[in-house]
């Protein structure tokens, strides 16, 4: 049974890792032949996004897509024309608050809205604000694109092991406390 188990595990662990390998490989290879400044954002998001099954990776893509185009359009309005100081950062940071309840988004686009806002507003570049906007909305879009199209065709397995672990140690673990 334990020899069951464990390759049972190894084989859930080894195609979980060739299943992201792969969707990495190619969100950075799509986001670079799109000639993107920034391709490592497309294997990042992918990362995120590829954890989930299917259901949970629609949820957390869309809230992502949501957020970053929040993020992308104030990021740019702001450092256009604000410049990156603190207090239009925090100003910001709240007027995205505001935006994720008013298209009724939850808190993981505010979180994915003030990372992209931070990396457009905060990070000083030679670029444009609005084609630094594109470029992250871009990178985003792909990483997304690719691990919900591998999520589809190639879904996460169960990790046999950590159901079982968590029966087995929750009651020796709890005995020991009250012993």
């Amino acid at each position: 049974m334990a020899t069951r188990n464990l390759k049972s595990s190894w084989w859930a662990i080894l195609s979980h890792s060739v299943r992201t390998a792969i969707a990495a490989m190619a969100s950075f290879l799509i986001a670079q032949l799109f000639l993107l400044p920034e391709a490592y954002w497309a294997p990042i998001t992918t990362f995120v996004i590829t954890q989930s099954s299917l259901g949970t990776a629609v949820a957390v893509s869309w809230q992502r897509f949501v957020g970053t185009i929040l993020g992308a359009l104030v990021g740019a309005v702001a450092a256009a024309y604000l410049g990156p100081r603190v207090l239009v950062f925090g100003v910001c940071v709240l007027i995205l608050g505001f935006l994720c309840v008013l298209v009724r988004s939850d808190r993981s686009a505010y979180r994915f809205a003030g990372v992209t806002l931070a990396i457009i507003l905060l990070i000083p570049r030679a670029e444009p604000p609005w084609q630094i906007a594109v470029h992250r909305f871009a990178e985003v879009s792909i990483g997304l694109g690719v691990a919900l199209l591998l999520t589809m065709l190639w879904p996460e397995t169960a990790d046999p092991v950590t159901p079982s672990l968590e029966r087995k140690q929750t009651p020796r673990f709890v005995g020991n406390i009250s012993s």
